[in-house]
């Protein structure tokens, strides 16, 4: 299991100085040449992601709220706030276009916030692919888990894809590898571990 470590920042993140992460594990088709980093920051009110992806035919078809993301170029986090089989998956593509759901242990929820500017979801293209910013609002996560708390030393589970499955170049990677013969990112047990620094 990999594990990474989640530093605090106060005041907007300098994603210069915060380490990434390596979303590295060529899953179930052969490497197409797409590759991705993922970085994570937090205060007192929000987990910061950027996310980064080279790749050279990217497919953005999709708009609106609870589109199939996964069929665009995608990168995506799913996360256990409290560690159980319990977890959220936050899917985005190039436009902006965010699939959010909530997986508790006998129902999946997906999920439209009512505020959603406040996850400041930023997309923007680049020389050799794309990137995303956004954040998660602490207050959101403790809709569903009470007990979760972003603080020194405290722990939690998640892994960080990229796909594209209608793209010239279909591909899946992964932070964590997975151990499944098809595709599948909804496996909990495959997460690894992150730690509040």
């Amino acid at each position: 299991m990999k594990r990474y470590t989640i530093v605090p920042v106060t005041g907007a993140p300098d994603w210069a100085s915060i380490p990434a992460l390596a979303v590295d594990e060529v899953l179930w088709l052969p490497d197409v040449g797409v590759k991705m980093t993922q970085q994570l920051c937090y205060d007192d009110r929000y987990l910061y992601i950027r996310q980064r992806s080279w790749e050279q035919h990217i497919r953005a078809e999709l708009h609106g709220e609870l589109q199939q993301v996964s069929e665009d170029s995608c990168m995506e986090f799913f996360f256990a706030p409290l560690g159980d089989e319990r977890y959220f998956n936050v899917e985005i593509n190039p436009n902006g276009c965010m699939r959010l759901g909530y997986h508790g242990t006998d129902m999946t929820i997906l999920l439209t916030p009512k505020d959603m500017d406040d996850f400041a979801v930023t997309p923007a293209r680049t020389e050799d692919g794309w990137m995303l910013t956004y954040r998660i609002p602490l207050s959101f996560i403790r809709i569903f888990f009470p007990n979760f708390r972003a603080e020194k030393g405290a722990a939690f589970r998640g892994n960080f894809y990229k796909c594209g499955d209608k793209t010239v170049t279909p591909h899946y990677l992964a932070w964590n590898p997975i151990g499944t013969p098809a595709p599948a990112f909804h496996r909990p047990q495959d997460f690894g571990e992150l730690l509040f620094g």
